[in-house]
Formats: C-alpha cells, sequence, structure tokens
C-alpha cells in the first residue's frame, strides 16, 4: 500500500493537469483539508484473535452508526413489509435474506439499488452528479465518496481505510477503500448475497446515480474486499466474483447452489443456483 503524504493525492498524467483557474470548485484547499477531517473521524477500533485470520481489528459503533443502521433498517423494512423479531446486526441481516425471497436476481438488484438511493435527500444525487462529478474528470467524486464511505459504512463492514489505486488511464489516486474483514459477508456466509445485494447493486447505484463508476473485488478466502472507485466493472461474464463457489458454511450450499449469477426465486434455493 502506498502511503502518500495527502489523502486527497492524486497522481495525474500531464494531460489531466488540474489547475485552480481551470477548476474553479476546487480553489479553496481549506474547504478540502475540513472534508478530510469530517470523514477521517470515526470510532477507534480494537485487536481480537481469530483462529483462521490471525489478528484482526474490530470496529466499535458510536451513536452516529446507531443512526446509520437505524435508518437503513428502516428502509429495508419497507421494502420487504416486515420487520425481524432479532436486534441490532443480526435482525438486519435476517431482513437482507427476506430482500431475496420471491424475486429475481434483477429484482433483487433493483430493490437493493432502490434502498440505497432512499437513503440520501431528495435532489443530492443529481446535484452532486451535475456539480461534483465533472470536476477533474471525476477524480474528486472518487475520492470524496471513498472518503463517505469509510466514515458512514464501517459499522456495516468493519474497519477499513483509504488506500492508492491504479485508474484505468494509468494514474494514481486514493480513491480506493479497503475492507479488512466485511463484516456482512462473514455474517451471511452467502457468496451470492454478497454479490446480489450488495456488490452489484451498490456498484449500480454509483454508476446511475452518482456517474461514479466503482469495482468491488471481495475476496471469499479472507473476507477482505477492495472498493475501487473510478474504475468501471468487467461484463458478467469476466467478473471473477460472479464465478465463485459457495463459501463453506453457507446456509444454502448444502441445496445445490452455482452461479452467484442466478436466480432467487425461491426462498429455499441457494441465491446462486
Amino acid at each position: 500500500m502506498q502511503n502518500l503524504s495527502h489523502p486527497l493525492h492524486c497522481q495525474l498524467p500531464p494531460s489531466h493537469s488540474l489547475s485552480s483557474n481551470q477548476y474553479p470548485h476546487i480553489k479553496s484547499y481549506s474547504k478540502i483539508q475540513k472534508f478530510r477531517l469530517l470523514c477521517s473521524s470515526s470510532s477507534p477500533s480494537k485487536l481480537v484473535k481469530d483462529e483462521k485470520l490471525g489478528t484482526i481489528s474490530e470496529y466499535k459503533p458510536n451513536w452516529l452508526d446507531d443512526f446509520f443502521q437505524n435508518s437503513f433498517r428502516k428502509k429495508l423494512v419497507e421494502e420487504v413489509g416486515w420487520d425481524s423479531e432479532k436486534a441490532g446486526y443480526d435482525g438486519m441481516m435476517e431482513l437482507v435474506n427476506g430482500l431475496m425471497i420471491g424475486r429475481t436476481t434483477q429484482q433483487t438488484n433493483q430493490a437493493a439499488v432502490g434502498i440505497l438511493k432512499s437513503l440520501f435527500p431528495p435532489f443530492l444525487l443529481e446535484l452532486y452528479r451535475m456539480l461534483i462529478t465533472p470536476i477533474g474528470g471525476g477524480r474528486i467524486a472518487a475520492m470524496m465518496v471513498a472518503r463517505v464511505t469509510v466514515f458512514t459504512c464501517q459499522w456495516l463492514m468493519g474497519p477499513c481505510s483509504i488506500n492508492s489505486i491504479k485508474l484505468p488511464d494509468g494514474s494514481s489516486c486514493q480513491s480506493g477503500v479497503l475492507v479488512e474483514r466485511c463484516k456482512y459477508l462473514e455474517e451471511s456466509k452467502c457468496v451470492g448475497i454478497c454479490v446480489n445485494t450488495c456488490k452489484l447493486p451498490t456498484q449500480t447505484f454509483f454508476k446511475n446515480h452518482m456517474g461514479i463508476p466503482l469495482l468491488m473485488e471481495p475476496n471469499f478466502s479472507d473476507y477482505s474486499c477492495q472498493f475501487n472507485f473510478g474504475i468501471p466493472p468487467p461484463l458478467p461474464e469476466n467478473d471473477n466474483a460472479l464465478k465463485e463457489p459457495c463459501l463453506d458454511g453457507c446456509p444454502y450450499a448444502s441445496r445445490g447452489g452455482s452461479k452467484a449469477i442466478g436466480r432467487m426465486s425461491n426462498a429455499k434455493q441457494c441465491p446462486r443456483s
């Protein structure tokens, strides 16, 4: 992982160099510094030992995380039409499973995208896409959403941090987010749930509603996940995540799971089959 002097540093090729005259929207460096401080604030993590993964960090949610989780759960309840009797994260994961009941893969993806969109105030996404995304060829927008992801989503995914990624034009930019060990994947123990309720809908949401391409690369061996804001995802037939076999311990695996791009119309069937 490359350590850079400033978290909004982006190494651009000569043809993409930024100047304050060309992009007056980013002339005020102090505003970017304030944004950096806001989005780097999070609850402290503690180190715990895991027999499989060794020493890892465990995120400790704060009151703001509780607000994010409650808001997300409320939208899930509205979508599935019922609420879980379980409290906290366990109840939320039960609702996530309910999101797939009686739906095809496409319907599940559309429902998940709708939930993500509903979490934002009206017109905010449209304004962001029109005013922020075009700046610097999309780099500033990609770096900003990476920091917002770290600030707002650690309650869902666990400890994560900003890292540098290589963009398609060959430049490097700190618009990546590395999730150390995804709690969402670990709790679900299902590749299909990861792909169909998180990876694919999230990629679609950022591209269609914020104008920012995103490639998510979950690692099903160590439960880490790399977010690459500014990088478009491959075609489904070339996406390795959609070719992964069921995880050991997957609650659906014994029912005939196969491919992550399969149907989910039967609640008793693996969402990968």
